[in-house]
């Protein structure tokens, strides 16, 4: 049992049944009056956001969610599915939509291992690893001129993505990237 004090970002509850992630919190107390923690909440399974308020007299159930190793095998993009089988058994399989995948898909390549997230059995969120060496598939040349800035050129990575990295990368060079962020970090 949860007290309403304890209701934080990254908290998972039952609001009614339902799965809900918190995702903002503020323990408000107005003259007179008892606290109460204002939230937003996240569905997990469905996605959507709602406003929620707590009082001190609330107790809630954490939401139980499972976390399990899989590994990635492929990408169908007519299908919009992404086939997955679990770590320890290769032959189970299952597959996934892009919604439960995430942006954060278009980094994943093959044999790569995931972490799945599952609630009363039904898998609804792929947590992918923060960093990802990936290889540069194509990179223009280098261009001379303003570089003071810094300058940056877009690349075309193994995955068939395309992102902003400095001009130093050359075709070939193997780059860490942050899944969550989409972004360059190094040279590995």
């Amino acid at each position: 049992m949860l007290q309403y004090n304890e209701i934080k970002p990254g908290v998972a509850v039952l609001v009614e049944g339902e799965p809900y992630v918190c995702t903002w919190n503020n323990i408000m107390q107005k003259q007179q009056r008892r606290p109460v923690n204002q939230t937003k909440l996240r569905h997990l399974i469905r996605g959507n956001s709602i406003e929620y308020s707590f009082q001190q007299s609330d107790k809630l159930h954490e939401a139980e969610i499972d976390k399990k190793p899989a590994v990635f095998i492929f990408h169908d993009e007519r299908k919009g599915q992404w086939m997955f089988h679990e770590a320890k058994d290769k032959s189970k399989r299952f597959s996934l939509t892009d919604d439960m995948v995430g942006d954060g898909g278009r980094f994943l390549k093959p044999n790569t291992e995931v972490e799945t997230e599952a609630f009363n059995g039904k898998i609804f969120h792929v947590k992918l690893p923060i960093k990802m060496d990936l290889k540069v598939k194509e990179a223009p040349p280098n261009t001379r001129g303003n570089t003071a800035q810094g300058g940056s050129k877009v690349v075309t990575l193994e995955t068939g993505t395309d992102i902003n990295v400095p001009m130093f990368i050359n075709e070939g060079d193997i780059i860490r990237i942050n899944t969550e962020s989409g972004e360059y970090v190094e040279r590995a």
